[in-house]
This record gives structure tokens, C-alpha cells and sequence, in this order.
């Protein structure tokens, strides 16, 4: 037993703590900024944060908050406020739970601190726009609303000046919202954290390559909030180093997220973040980690796109050519990707109920997948915050026949 727990221990990541106080204090910021003099900014968490950063802004993200509200078991009551509300049932959880905790400061936190302004992009989806519409009401402040189009193949030239419209609209925004000029040289280091932070975010996750891979998916939920929340500061860049150093000596002692990992798992869609655990200890059981997934990819997936010498001038099709806003078949191409760079089993999908943009189309990717790849798939029926959507008992099975197809593919 004391063995048993000394490896448990062991396959702990030393980095959580450090991960823990910086959240911490980010949100201690936040909340005391009315005292402080700064201004706060709710923006989605595919919007461009780096000339919030670069203008003094605190960015705060509605979605973070919607998944701790989820992982802290919340978002039931939540949702059934947002309903008696007059919100349908069928709205994101994410949405419903934030709406309905503004009005009663509700949540893990206590509430968000009051915005000054609003920013949304919809390169995440079409929900946000009425999302944030709702809240720039509810506290009276300023929306700015960036419109990317949708990109099923490419990006075209009219498609880049449409949305470098927008952006140099979304910087004379912020310069009205806080009475002062963007610094051109602060946006350019802002910029240059940005990437140099993505780059490590990337590294750090293709530490999963190796057999055993250091960390899952599970532990990737996790540590992505800062590469979402302070994208563009040292203090991201200083964090991924210290992971990343951690998982390379992971690597090199051969410690692994799962003790005896025998099948390599590609996760789809957001986390069941009410179930992060339940999940994780089910796959691990059965010696499977889920060595990579296309949600915590998405905040690196778009790097070559921009260019850190010409930050601003490239930032349109950067924020365009996101996971969630181009086509079936690209997607396809790029699960197919990651099935190869990380040597997957088998892939696992969350036909998530909040998160149409990112279910939709998910069958036609299964179908896709398991024709090229001739690998197992698993689709697992669920919602990311909202509990009343999860069968405990139906995924528990839909998972151990998943392992006995695998199981005999491994045979052969």
C-alpha cells in the first residue's frame, strides 16, 4: 500500500501549486480593480487578448468561469436559475450559468468583477453574440463585437481586409474605453510574449509523445487556463518553462500520467468538467491515457499563421483560422494529424449538448476517422457544465465496450 501511494505521489505534477497561486492572485486582481484604477474586460476565449493586455486591461473570461462553475459542481442550480428566467433549456450551459450568476454573484468566486466594457469574437461560435449582447445590458457598458468569417478551406484576401477592418475598429475601441493611445511597442512585446507562450504550450503537450506520456488530457484541462487567461505576459512564458522542465524530467524518469499505459487515447471537444476525474480514473483503470485532444490544441493551433515581428498586421487570420471556425474536413485532416503525431489508439468524442459548433459535424469525423485510420472511436453523450445531461451508468458501459474493441484490435 505505502508503495502503492509513493507512486501515486510520484505521477503527481510538482507545477499545480504554482498554477493554483497565480490564478489566485490573477483573480485577486480582478476583483480589486475598482480600488486599483484599472479597468476590467470581459472577452470570449477565442477573442484577441493581447491589446487588452498591452492597454492595461484585465481580461476576464466568462467561459473559464462557466468551467469552474462546472468543476466546482454548480452549474445545475445555475441553469435552473438562467430557465426560471425565462433562457431555454437547450442554450449553452456555459451562457446559462454565467447569465443567471450576474445577477446574484453566485459561483466559486462569488461572481466576476463588474466589467467596464465587453469584448466577443465569434470565431467560437454564434451564442456569444446574444451572450454578451445580454450582459452589455445588464451592467450598461460598452460591447465591441469582432465578426470573423467563417473559414471552410482558406482565408481569402477579402476575408483578411474584412477582419483587419475590424481589428484596427477594436483598437480605437479600447483607445475611447480608456482614454489613451495603444503603444505601438508595448503591442509588439505583448505579441512576442503571446507567441513565445503558445510555442511552450505546444511543447508542453508534445511532451505526450512519448510512451509513457508525462501528462493526459485530463492534466492539459487543466493547465491550459493560463495560456486562455494571461496569453501575452512574462508570467505565462515563465509557467509553460517551469511545466515544460517538469515534464521533460518526467520523461526522462519515466514517469507517466497513467501507471501502465497500454492504450493512447484522442480526446474531441471541451471537458465533461463536472466528471474530469470520474473520467480520468475510468481510462486509467483500464491502462488507456488520453495522451492528446483537440480543445487544449486550439489555443496553439494557429501559430502559423501569425508572425511575431508584424503581430498586429497578422493577427486577422490568426483569430480566424481557429479549431471552431473552419470546415468538417479540416477538422477531419487535423484529428487525423494528431492521431499520427501522438500514436492514438483509438479516438473518444464528446457529443457535448452546450457546444453545437463543436459537435456538429462530429459523426461525419468519426466516419472520417475510422475510414483513413482504421482506429476505434468512442462518442460519449454528454454536456460540459450542465449535470442533468450525464448518464454515469451509460458511459461507464459505452466505455468498457470501447476497451474490448480495443482489446481484440490489439490481439490481431
Amino acid at each position: 500500500m505505502a508503495e502503492k501511494d509513493e507512486a501515486k505521489e510520484k505521477r503527481k505534477i510538482k507545477a499545480v501549486k504554482t498554477m493554483k497561486e497565480i490564478m489566485t492572485a490573477y483573480y485577486i486582481d480582478a476583483k480589486t480593480a475598482e480600488q486599483t484604477g484599472k479597468k476590467v474586460a470581459w472577452i470570449t476565449s477565442g477573442g484577441p487578448v493581447e491589446p487588452l493586455i498591452a492597454m492595461d486591461v484585465i481580461p476576464v473570461y466568462p467561459e473559464n468561469h462557466g468551467a469552474m462553475i462546472g468543476a466546482s459542481k454548480m452549474g445545475v442550480d445555475l441553469c435552473e436559475k438562467a430557465e426560471a428566467m425565462g433562457y431555454s433549456s437547450d442554450l449553452c450551459s456555459y451562457a446559462r450559468s454565467d447569465i443567471s450568476c450576474a445577477t446574484v454573484n453566485g459561483g466559486p468566486i462569488g461572481g466576476l468583477p463588474k466589467p467596464d466594457m465587453l469584448v466577443c469574437c465569434n470565431n467560437i461560435c454564434g451564442t456569444v453574440l446574444k451572450w454578451y449582447e445580454v450582459q452589455a445590458r445588464f451592467f450598461k457598458v460598452p460591447l465591441f463585437i469582432l465578426d470573423t468569417p467563417f473559414c471552410h478551406t482558406e482565408f481569402s484576401a477579402e476575408a483578411k481586409r474584412y477582419v483587419q477592418g475590424q481589428i484596427d475598429e477594436y483598437i480605437t475601441f479600447l483607445e475611447q474605453a480608456c482614454g489613451k493611445k495603444l503603444d505601438q511597442d508595448r503591442i509588439q512585446e505583448v505579441g512576442r510574449l503571446s507567441v513565445e507562450g503558445q510555442r511552450l504550450w505546444q511543447a508542453v503537450l508534445d511532451t505526450a509523445i512519448n510512451r509513457p506520456a508525462p501528462l493526459s488530457a485530463f492534466d492539459a484541462f487543466f493547465h491550459l487556463a493560463l495560456i486562455v487567461t494571461l496569453r501575452g505576459t512574462q508570467q505565462a512564458v515563465d509557467y509553460y518553462k517551469l511545466l515544460l522542465a517538469e515534464m521533460r524530467e518526467r520523461v526522462a524518469s519515466g514517469i507517466g500520467a497513467v501507471p501502465n499505459e497500454r492504450y493512447r487515447l484522442l480526446w474531441d471537444n471541451l471537458p465533461v468538467w463536472f466528471r474530469t476525474k470520474w473520467l480520468s480514473e475510468k481510462f486509467a483503470a483500464q491502462d488507456a491515457c488520453l495522451v492528446a485532444d483537440t480543445y487544449t490544441s486550439a489555443w496553439c493551433g494557429s501559430l502559423k499563421y501569425i508572425d511575431e515581428n508584424n503581430f498586429l498586421e497578422t493577427m486577422a487570420e490568426c483569430y480566424t483560422r481557429i479549431y471552431l471556425n473552419i470546415g468538417v474536413d479540416e477538422m477531419a485532416r487535423q484529428v487525423m494529424e494528431m492521431v499520427d503525431k501522438y500514436g492514438a489508439d483509438g479516438l473518444v468524442m464528446h457529443s457535448n449538448r452546450s457546444c453545437k459548433p463543436y459537435s456538429l459535424g462530429q459523426y461525419d469525423i468519426q466516419r472520417i476517422v475510422r475510414e483513413k485510420k482504421g482506429i476505434p472511436t468512442l462518442m460519449i453523450e454528454a454536456d460540459m457544465v450542465d449535470e442533468r445531461s450525464f448518464s454515469e451508468g451509460q458511459i461507464e458501459t459505452r466505455i468498457e465496450a470501447f476497451i474490448e474493441v480495443l482489446k481484440e484490435k490489439n490481439k490481431r
